[in-house]
């Protein structure tokens, strides 16, 4: 064992509020990726395991249920404030185990932030309905309930941001919350979580289980779950969302995604470079919401990716921690698949404008680095257009129309997002009817909806019939019931064996 493992951070699971005392029969290694360094040495949960604190979850989730609305809320106030205290710290524990430059660790956590503010507003959201003498002194209402134990499987690239998706909304509706974070940054979970601790979220509400497949399967497998929320790679999601429902569970499992960005002719094409650059290599290109696939009309092909190409050149890669604009890969491994797919692309025939395998990278020389990478006139067959590459490459397909174009974002297997950009508001507004995909930005390259509507897409990208919080988070923690009442005087009755008319 090296020195750098002997000295590495032992990260283990929450159970409750309270570290696990136990000691792992496996473990994996979490890595500075700006210097390749070992800094983490993560407990991996057994089955065993998940199913105990399983079990001490749905305890707490039976009296977190029954706990009035007005408590509730006092301890998502008080986590919204904790969490904005909080916000430069756990940025830089992202930074230090995913890599992305902590400005941008920052945005993440702001917009989780968000997420907790629209659950503040709990109360005024799971009003039901209520219908007075419906029949003669009959009055039918509806309530919505939590489900007990709920579960979410987030993923690396966005290690805060994704769990706050969820959580604070699964939280507010009475639920204690399991969470099995990504095993390659998983410290930023374990500091949010210690802030609802803080906050006086009882014990087991809230619960954090490390692992691989052997936790999530457990998770999946276990009948007092309730509902699993995933987001990660589209074959995994549906894994989940096949494995979840056949055990009786409500899933909602957000895939990949190969994002495009339609230029057309009247664009403002410095614009358009901008945020081809921001979006394309923003977070190193892992993003779900990343723009991989630009589609750009014959007619400014060529100054468009002249532009791209200038503005690439300013980039400097590097430590996440120091400055740079764009940081390392997640892993050495994540590394050698995305500079598999450029060479893969050379091969294809497309044209490299700028190859990142050949940057200059401002890190430890042991640092998992690929520089922005530009590929233009890319075939619809090649691997680097068809394919999540989940780095920063960025495919420019040309088209000779809008419609072409139009055609050729539909017909693609994922449809989680896509932009146009074009000063024409009738194409604008053509475009967000027809292209088939779940959140559409018009000028805007990266269209997340804000906490107050949903998030989710179409197609491969999305399996299950719920997006990801807004008031389709509500509805899928928790479920309605309808109640009939009829209050009269105790001599009222007399039997009828008839089919209940109303009168």
């Amino acid at each position: 064992m090296s020195t750098a493992t002997v000295n590495a951070t032992r990260i283990t699971h929450l159970v409750g509020h309270t570290p696990w005392e136990g000691q792992a029969e496996r473990t994996s290694e979490v890595f500075n990726p700006a210097t390749g360094e070992v800094t983490g040495i993560l407990d991996l949960a057994s089955k065993e395991l998940v199913d105990e604190v399983v079990a001490r979850a749905d305890v707490a989730a039976k009296e977190w249920g029954q706990t009035s609305l007005t408590k509730r809320v006092q301890v998502l106030f008080a986590f919204r404030e904790l969490l904005n205290n909080n916000k430069e710290r756990i940025a830089e524990l992202i930074t230090a185990e995913h890599g992305k430059v902590t400005s941008d660790a920052l945005g993440e956590v702001t917009r989780g932030l968000e997420v907790a503010e629209f659950a503040c507003g709990i109360p005024h959201l799971l009003k039901g309905g209520f219908s007075e003498n419906v029949s003669t002194k009959v009055d039918i209402y509806s309530m919505l309930q939590p489900l007990g134990v709920v579960g979410v499987i987030s993923p690396f690239n966005f290690p805060a941001m994704v769990p706050m998706w969820f959580v604070p909304i699964a939280v507010a509706c009475g639920n204690a919350v399991i969470i099995k974070p990504s095993e390659k940054d998983p410290s930023a979970v374990n500091a949010v979580a210690e802030l609802w601790k803080e906050a006086g979220l009882p014990d087991g509400v809230m619960n954090v289980v490390h692992g691989d497949k052997e936790a999530v399967d457990a998770l999946l497998d276990n009948r007092t779950v309730k509902a699993i929320s995933f987001v990660g790679s589209t074959p995994i999601a549906k894994y989940v969302y096949e494995r979840g429902t056949a055990n009786g569970k409500r899933v909602q499992a957000l895939g990949g995604a190969k994002n495009h960005m339609l230029v057309l002719p009247d664009a403002d094409l410095d614009l358009a470079a901008d945020a081809a650059v921001n979006a394309g290599f923003g977070s190193a290109g892992e993003r779900c919401m990343a723009i991989s696939a630009l589609v750009a009309v014959d007619s400014i092909a060529d100054e468009l990716v002249a532009k791209i190409k200038e503005r690439m050149a300013t980039l400097k890669t590097g430590d996440g921690s120091t400055g740079c604009d764009m940081g390392p890969i997640v892993t050495g491994q994540a590394r050698d698949r995305i500079t598999g797919y450029i060479e893969a692309g050379v091969q294809a025939g497309a044209e490299l404008v700028v190859d990142g395998r050949e940057a200059e990278f401002h890190g430890g020389e042991n640092g998992f680095f690929v520089g922005p990478t530009l590929f233009d006139k890319v075939r619809t067959e090649a691997s680097i257009y068809t394919d999540e590459i989940f780095g920063p490459v960025l495919s420019v397909v040309r088209v000779a129309s809008y419609d072409e174009g139009l055609e050729l974002i539909n017909s693609s297997a994922y449809g989680n997002g896509t932009a146009i950009f074009t000063n024409d508001g009738g194409a604008a507004r053509r475009f967000q009817n027809e292209v088939e995909v779940g959140m559409v930005g018009i000028n805007v390259p990266i269209p997340v909806p804000m906490a107050y509507f949903s998030f989710g897409g179409w197609k491969d990208s999305l399996f299950g019939d719920s997006h990801a919080h807004g008031m389709e988070g509500v509805h899928f923690y928790t479920r309605t019931k309808a109640v009939t009442a009829r209050w009269l005087d105790p001599s009222h009755g007399g039997l009828n064996l008839g089919f209940p008319q109303n009168a």
